[in-house]
């Protein structure tokens, strides 16, 4: 049988499944089960959230959408002894499922893996991850929107924070999709266990999560997308991935807060801003071009730089594709919000009152740039971009 037919036959029983049992199967809401008649819904009591590892056994936090289709999936990689559903990233202790994805708690539905890191290793568990999902989805995943269902890799250590950001950074790279790679790295935090009804769902209730798995989309998306790609998706040293020339890898978060000045890691890891006219790229219009100051991506050149008089180093446009653009809904208001795509840095924001060509001004603080003036450039692998500046005063 065909793939396209088969998926036809899933959908087609997926959607009879869901017209005949309501929401009693499926919510349309949410797109997972509801809980059975005269099951609590009530979270476990936190004695018995976060697993305890043993010798020779590490753990690892992944959030991919619906719990059900994550955990399945893990579940069926060499060396994983265990996957629980759960909820992370949140504040609310012990939240109930209802809580979760009405939205307010700030947790994703996550799942715990166990494994053996003599069997598989962290990489092989990213390189799977990636293929479970859309991870470009930034409102959710397939049929479940919104926060609760967003991709997340929750990383328990500084070498798991390394490999995680350096695998988003090589798939994003890669192309494969065409918005860019949304998933949210943050260190792992209270990993509260999800209700008994939830737990091992695919294995206990196959035909409703087969209904469910075809229905929302995911399996006609992994096979679409992944079936047939086995990339390594990482920057590690050694692992024969193409870098450019001028990347520079990214630190742990706990290796950029003992390096990186007070303001500057404020700025690209708490979302913080600098202060009007305190940083000296303000005033400066040499010519060269503005990089990440961690990542050492190229951002914005000096031939789009203008004098804003708001005190920050104000562009017309970014130089390449290496900014991507967030909404920042702090201080009551929705702020178009300005992040380097690698580096996931906080540069700034963008507003509808700039100059021409492009009517924008992209305010960026400065304490996450680096200038690198334009006769360094070709010595620190930013020769690409020195055609912009064919013409320009030496």
């Amino acid at each position: 049988m065909s793939r396209t037919l088969l998926a036809v036959l899933l959908v087609s029983a997926a959607t009879f499944a869901w017209m005949t049992w309501g929401p009693n199967a499926v919510t349309q809401a949410q797109g997972e089960a509801a809980p059975p008649a005269g099951a609590s819904t009530t979270s476990i009591d936190a004695t018995g959230d976060g697993v305890t590892t043993a010798p020779g056994q590490s753990v690892a936090y992944f959030a991919a959408g619906c719990f059900w289709c994550t955990e399945s999936r893990f579940e069926k990689v060499p060396g994983v002894l265990d996957v629980r559903s759960g909820y992370m990233g949140g504040d609310a202790p012990r939240p109930s499922y209802e809580q979760v994805v009405r939205g307010g708690t700030g947790h994703r539905e996550t799942v715990e893996v166990l494994f053996d890191p003599d069997t598989v290793s962290y990489q092989q568990l990213l390189d799977a991850f990636w293929r479970m999902h859309d991870p470009s989805d930034a409102g959710g995943a397939f049929v479940d929107r919104g926060h609760a269902y967003t991709s997340a890799i929750y990383p328990v250590d500084a070498e798991q924070e390394r490999l995680a950001r350096e695998s988003r950074a090589a798939l994003d790279a890669s192309g494969k999709f065409d918005r860019p790679i949304a998933t949210t790295i943050a260190a792992a935090g209270p990993f509260w266990l999800a209700e008994d009804y939830h737990q091992d769902y695919a294995r206990l209730n196959p035909v409703r999560y087969g209904y469910y798995a075809a229905a929302s989309g995911r399996i006609q998306f992994i096979e679409r997308v992944w079936d047939g790609d086995d990339t390594v998706y990482a920057l590690a040293d050694g692992d024969g991935a193409a870098r450019p020339a001028w990347w520079r890898p990214i630190p742990s978060d706990a290796e950029l807060r003992a390096t990186l000045d007070p303001l500057t890691y404020r700025v690209i890891r708490e979302d913080a801003t600098e202060r009007a006219f305190s940083h000296p790229y303000d005033a400066l219009f040499d010519d060269g071009i503005y990089v990440d100051v961690v990542s050492g991506e190229p951002l914005f050149s000096s031939l789009d730089k203008f004098d804003s008089g708001t005190g920050w180093p104000s562009f017309t446009r970014p130089i390449d594709q290496y900014v991507v653009i967030a909404y920042d809904r702090t201080l009551w208001m929705v702020r178009t919000e300005a992040r380097s795509r690698y580096g996931d840095a906080h540069l700034g924001h963008v507003f509808d009152d700039g100059p021409e060509p492009t009517g924008e001004r992209w305010c960026i603080n400065g304490a996450a740039l680096r200038f690198v003036p334009l006769a360094d450039m070709a010595d620190e692998g930013y020769g690409d971009w020195l055609h912009l500046f064919e013409g320009a005063s030496e």
